[in-house]
C-alpha cells in the first residue's frame, strides 16, 4: 500500500508542476460553464441535467489529454524500464498512476461545485439527479481514464495516444445508441445497450442509482486496468 501511495504522490505532483493542469482545469471549466449557462437561461429550469449530458462529450476530449502522457512520457523518455527494475509488482505501477489520474480528475469535477450552490442560491433544485449526476459523472470519468490509460501503455506517441484512446472510448460511447441500435438484429440489442458507456450515465442523471449501473462501470475499469497489467508484463519480455 505505501508502494501504491508513493506512486500516486509523486504522478499527482507531477500534473501540477507543469501549466498544464491549471490549463486544463481552466478550460474544462470555462467551456462546461459557458454551455451549460448558455441553455440553462433558455430552458428557465432550476436544474443540472443539461450540465451532466455534456459531461460524457466533455470528458471524450478531456480525458484521453490527461492519460496519454501517463505511459507514453515514460517510455520516450526511457523511464518506464527504470521504474519497472523497482521492487514493486506491476499492478502496484498501474494502480499508483490510475489512482493519481482519478484524483486529478475529482479536483476537477469538485471545481463545478459553484453551479450547484448557485441553483440553490436561485431556487429549489431536485437534488437526486444532482448527487445522481456526480456519481455517474465520479464512474464514467473513471471508466475513461482505465481506457485512456491502457491506450497510453500501448505506445510511446503521445498523440497516438490521444487518438486512439478518444476512438476507443467514442466507440464504446455509441455502440449502444439508438442511432446504431436501431440497425441491429433485436437480439443483440440488449447486449449493445448494456455495453453501452453513456446509457448508464443517463440512467444515474436521472437521480435512479441502480447497483447494475455502479457495477457495470467497476468492471469497466477493473477490465482494462487488468489488461494494464498485461501491457507491463508483456513489455517485461521483449
Amino acid at each position: 500500500m505505501n508502494t501504491v501511495l508513493a506512486i500516486f504522490k509523486k504522478e499527482f505532483v507531477s500534473f501540477f508542476i507543469s501549466p498544464i493542469a491549471y490549463v486544463f482545469i481552466t478550460v474544462y471549466l470555462v467551456v462546461t460553464n459557458f454551455m451549460f449557462f448558455q441553455s440553462f437561461f433558455l430552458i428557465n429550469q432550476v436544474e443540472m441535467r443539461a450540465y451532466f449530458q455534456l459531461l460524457p462529450w466533455v470528458f471524450l476530449f478531456f480525458i484521453p489529454a490527461i492519460t496519454m502522457r501517463t505511459w507514453a512520457e515514460e517510455k520516450k523518455g526511457k523511464t518506464l524500464e527504470l521504474l519497472l527494475t523497482w521492487p514493486v509488482s506491476d499492478l502496484q505501477v498501474v494502480m499508483g498512476k490510475f489512482l493519481a489520474t482519478f484524483a486529478f480528475l475529482l479536483t476537477v469535477i469538485l471545481m463545478s461545485i459553484t453551479i450547484p450552490i448557485t441553483l440553490n442560491i436561485i431556487g429549489s433544485p431536485d437534488p437526486g439527479p444532482i448527487w445522481g449526476g456526480y456519481i455517474g459523472a465520479i464512474l464514467m470519468g473513471a471508466a475513461y481514464l482505465s481506457i485512456g490509460l491502457w491506450i497510453s501503455s500501448l505506445t510511446e506517441n503521445q498523440i497516438n495516444a490521444f487518438i486512439l484512446s478518444l476512438v476507443v472510448i467514442f466507440a464504446l460511447m455509441m455502440i449502444g445508441d439508438p442511432f446504431v441500435t436501431m440497425q441491429m438484429p433485436s437480439f443483440i440489442v440488449p447486449i449493445l445497450s448494456h455495453l453501452g458507456l453513456s446509457n448508464h450515465f443517463e440512467s444515474l442523471g436521472r437521480g435512479v442509482v441502480d447497483s447494475r449501473n455502479i457495477i457495470y462501470y467497476l468492471s469497466v475499469i477493473g477490465f482494462f486496468l487488468f489488461l494494464n497489467v498485461q501491457s507491463l508484463s508483456s513489455r517485461k519480455y521483449e
